[in-house]
């Protein structure tokens, strides 16, 4: 049985250099990624966070995707962990409570080529030399748009009423509360919703997690978008020079248009792929990773969740 796992590359700025985290592990005696097994119920970016917390004492927050490697355990089970890049804030660097303990002895700052000599993995030291193509195409720092589709809601033909006032079904307000994790995982420090009733209900438990109000337009509603009164092209372009994690939910109709406008306003060259990943199941999400210092160099990676 295949056991899965999650990390990150954690980095930082110091005197204007990239820097990457290693740790020096105790009982294995090498230096690796921070990293760990997925718990019962987790989503992979959720463990990534939390491995990095446990290991490293340092709170992060997901940036692009670096993929995953595979390797054969010595108990002969295959292990696949797929890894993040993650910037570490100083406020977090001065928050972390890391004591060497009986699994990691120490943390170590190593500019990206001493890291690679150091890592005591080849696999590792490849997810390193991913995120090095990242800093050399100066699109290291990011920022998210993430379309997420609204979860279960009750269907049409069982709903006598608008259209915008269906609310979610029980599933759905599980799913709704399922995700939370997952998105938070990412940062989000906006959350923009269709003002359709499911929509609403949907990020209603991210709100009250993070604490972020949501804000609610008709811009991106289902209803705007099928008499043609809609504005997600104004709405993608504020989120783009805001330049700051956001999540917007809307419906199936709509995602692919607003997918297909991040990808328009960052120059995206294949805009026809990129719009596939707003081609989601209910409750499903794809966060469009952009880069800070250059918007317009095209949406750096995308990666798309499902409920479990």
């Amino acid at each position: 049985m295949t056991v899965f796992a999650a990390g990150a590359v954690c980095w930082r700025v110091v005197d204007g250099k990239v820097k990457v985290l290693v740790i020096h592990r105790t009982a294995h005696r090498d230096v690796s990624l921070p990293k760990g097994k997925v718990d019962p119920g987790e989503t992979l970016p959720q463990t990534a966070v939390r491995e990095v917390v446990e290991e490293t004492g340092l709170a992060v927050t997901l940036g692009v995707p670096l993929g995953m490697t595979n390797y054969t355990m010595p108990n002969g089970r295959e292990k696949v962990v797929h890894y993040w890049a993650a910037e570490v804030t100083d406020a977090a660097v001065l928050a972390s409570s890391f004591l060497p303990n009986g699994e990691v002895a120490a943390l170590e700052w190593l500019p990206i080529r001493k890291a690679l000599g150091a890592l005591t993995y080849e696999r590792d030291a490849e997810i390193v030399e991913r995120f090095r193509m990242l800093v050399d195409e100066g699109v290291t720092r990011t920022f998210a748009v993430i379309a997420l589709r609204h979860a279960k809601a009750v269907p049409p033909y069982q709903f006598d009423g608008p259209d915008a006032s269906r609310h979610l079904t029980e599933r759905g307000r599980g799913e709704a509360k399922s995700i939370v994790p997952a998105l938070a995982s990412f940062g989000p420090s906006r959350i923009i919703s269709s003002t359709a009733k499911r929509c609403r209900q949907t990020v209603e438990p991210l709100s009250k997690t993070l604490h972020l109000d949501v804000k609610t337009t008709d811009a991106i509603s289902q209803d705007a978008f099928e008499s043609g009164d809609d504005g997600i092209r104004e709405v993608v372009g504020k989120r783009i020079r805001k330049r700051i994690t956001t999540v917007l939910c809307s419906h199936g109709p709509v995602l692919p248009e607003i997918v297909r406008e991040v990808a328009l306003a960052t120059g995206t060259a294949s805009r026809v792929s990129a719009s596939r990943a707003g081609d989601l199941p209910v409750a499903g999400f794809s966060v469009l990773h952009l880069s800070v210092d250059r918007p317009g160099s095209g949406i750096i990676a995308i990666e798309t969740h499902v409920p479990q």
